[in-house]
């Protein structure tokens, strides 16, 4: 049996922008991604702490180092600036591999620079 599985997130980011304009998708700063264990293009879901929001979109590289966390396309119409958002991936797995798998927790600061990590 396979379990869909929590594999990466970024906890309280906060949004640095929101543009309508743009096509879509969320720019996060590759550090982030990179801590976190995700990948450009990949799906990720958002969780906006302040309003209850639960959307999906995908991954496109911020500027490392930035702290960067922009809304895209619809999704902008999730969230204000400021807002905080959780940012998960998640990943098919059988029982033998969960049994040793830790996803990457990445925490972040008001700035989103990492604090911490599980």
């Amino acid at each position: 049996m396979q379990r869909i599985m929590l594999r990466g997130k970024i906890h309280r980011a906060t949004v640095t922008q929101c543009d309508l304009a743009y096509e879509g998708s969320c720019a996060i700063d590759e550090d982030l991604i990179e801590a976190a264990g995700m990948t450009v293009f990949e799906r990720i879901e958002l969780y906006n702490v302040n309003n209850g929001e639960r959307f999906a979109t995908y991954i496109i590289p911020g500027k490392r180092g930035s702290g960067e966390i922009s809304l895209n396309g619809a999704a902008a119409r999730r969230a204000h600036l400021g807002d905080l958002l959780i940012i998960c991936t998640y990943g098919l797995m059988d029982d033998e591999e969960i049994k040793t798998f830790k996803p990457k927790v990445v925490l972040v600061d008001a700035n989103n620079k990492i604090t911490g990590l599980k």
